[in-house]
């Protein structure tokens, strides 16, 4: 996807190759015969030379087309082309007259084991063990466990069953922006021994998918969220966000719309309380937000993916609940409405309220598995930890989604309630500055703060609470999901 990603150095330190259970990719399984080839080129090629041709070159200058494997050239044939322009010594990559070169060929490589991983933006690919990735182990998480749907006996439910498994995220969607994700860390690490030379010890930089794209509760149409943490060994890197992370990701925005500006579009530095760098995959044509250091973002990931698959109603009801929000325009914190992460909080959290609860508090029955103080490269695990959860409420989908819409309607007081799934039950304001004065509370379960911070207007309150109740009436007398959300509308948009 990126030039630099082919080049001979590994993105992390062995330690870490140990520790990183994050994803896996397969590694490319070679024939004997062709391991006996490598290790006779690899003990007669000039080793250096061989990894130079590796290089790529951004911007304008194009490599060009050498006309035999460098590995089988004799050595008067190397030394005369030490005279050659450094572009002439550049390979074309995937040129239909190509005949092969040092990056097609495998090259044992001593000590680490190294594995590799398709460029994402070339159309050709040809494996081959130099160019160096994470061994990412893959993708056990991605469907953690074997989970059936719902039966849906009546018509509301299977509606609401039919738009989930139309517009619920495909893992083919996942494995895109997790190849972003590879690719653009490759990057990042590289930049980074550029962006801060001033410390001491250095800096290790790690980028994770996060959000709905990891958390159970994507559709088709999902951005990707990404937090890039930046790491001093043996502590986090502690950034300031309205100085330092604004400095690094200025930093990134740059070399975005310099080195990359082949692979990414429309690179945007948003100075919010988080800032982020927003950019758009040209291949994939995938919408990513990127952030600094936002840990409690990582640990969240996981601790919602594990109540998406606790129970088999979860996923359905938050994807339709997201699309009737986003339908009446209040599912926007950017313009003053709730966000995503808060809109599924508040499912979350009225599901563990109920007569019978659907879920329990995850974070009181396995507080080992959800603690803050768990390393973020075994965050991963908590979800394959927590068995299926059995609740006795059998509630079908329909009545789920119109008992929401009636709790917070009607039941929850949101004058002096916060919802807390932390606790799964409603709890009292607490009486600090971020709480006072605010129209909705929802707390975030690992830091305290609260999600919902962007409904600062009441006329947006107003306008939630009225959607609400409005919803809930006419559901109720109808029974018919397009009452309060074209069905039609929401498939079309994934």
């Amino acid at each position: 996807m990126f030039p630099n990603s082919i080049l001979g150095r590994p993105p992390f330190t062995p330690n870490h190759q140990q520790h990183n259970n994050f994803f896996t990719l397969s590694p490319t399984v070679y024939s004997h015969q062709q391991l006996i080839d490598a290790q006779f080129n690899f003990q007669n090629a000039d080793l250096s030379r061989a990894v130079s041709l590796q290089q790529l070159t951004y911007g304008n200058v194009s490599p060009i087309q050498t006309s035999a494997s460098p590995l089988f050239r004799g050595r008067k044939r190397l030394s005369d082309e030490k005279n050659l322009p450094l572009d002439g010594k550049r390979q074309r990559f995937h040129s239909p007259h190509q005949e092969p070169t040092v990056v097609n060929q495998i090259v044992p490589l001593s000590g680490e084991r190294r594995y590799s991983m398709p460029p994402l933006f070339h159309t050709h690919y040809v494996p081959d063990i130099v160019r160096c990735v994470p061994p990412f182990r893959e993708i056990a998480f991605l469907e953690p466990r074997e989970i059936t749907l719902p039966e849906a006996k009546d018509k509301l439910s299977q509606q609401i069953l039919e738009l989930f498994e139309t517009c619920q995220q495909q893992i083919s969607d996942l494995k895109k922006k997790e190849l972003c994700r590879t690719q653009l860390q490759r990057e990042i690490q590289l930049l980074f021994p550029r962006m801060f030379p001033y410390f001491a010890c250095p800096l290790e930089s790690r980028l994770f998918l996060v959000g709905s794209s990891l958390n159970g509760f994507g559709t088709r149409s999902s951005d990707g969220d990404l937090c890039l943490v930046v790491k001093e060994e043996p502590c986090f890197f502690q950034v300031n966000q309205k100085t330092e992370a604004r400095h690094i990701l200025t930093l990134v925005h740059k070399h975005f719309c310099t080195r990359l500006s082949g692979y990414i579009e429309r690179p945007q530095l948003i100075r919010a309380k988080v800032p982020i760098v927003k950019f758009r995959d040209k291949v994939s044509c995938v919408e990513f937000d990127l952030n600094v250091n936002n840990i409690v973002g990582i640990r969240n990931t996981f601790l919602l993916r594990t109540y998406a698959y606790l129970e088999n109603r979860v996923r359905p009801l938050v994807l339709v609940i997201k699309k009737w929000a986003s339908h009446h325009q209040i599912n926007d914190a950017s313009r003053g409405t709730l966000s995503s992460y808060s809109l599924v909080l508040m499912v979350l959290h009225y599901l563990q309220t109920l007569p019978e609860p659907i879920l329990p508090s995850l974070q009181k029955i396995y507080p080992e598995s959800f603690s803050p103080a768990i390393q973020l490269h075994l965050v991963h695990q908590a979800p394959c930890n927590v068995p299926p959860y059995l609740s006795k409420n059998e509630s079908n989908l329909g009545d789920l989604l119109l008992g929401f819409l009636k709790y917070y309607a009607t039941e929850f007081d949101w004058n002096s309630q916060m919802i807390s799934v932390r606790e799964a039950k409603a709890i009292p304001r607490p009486d600090g500055i971020e709480w006072r004065n605010k129209y909705i509370c929802v707390e975030e379960p690992f830091d305290g703060t609260n999600t919902a911070r962007a409904v600062h207007e009441k006329q947006k309150f107003d306008m939630i609470k009225d959607q609400f109740l409005k919803s809930w009436h006419r559901l109720k007398n109808k029974r018919d999901l397009n009452s309060i959300l074209p069905v039609r509308a929401a498939v079309l948009k994934r």
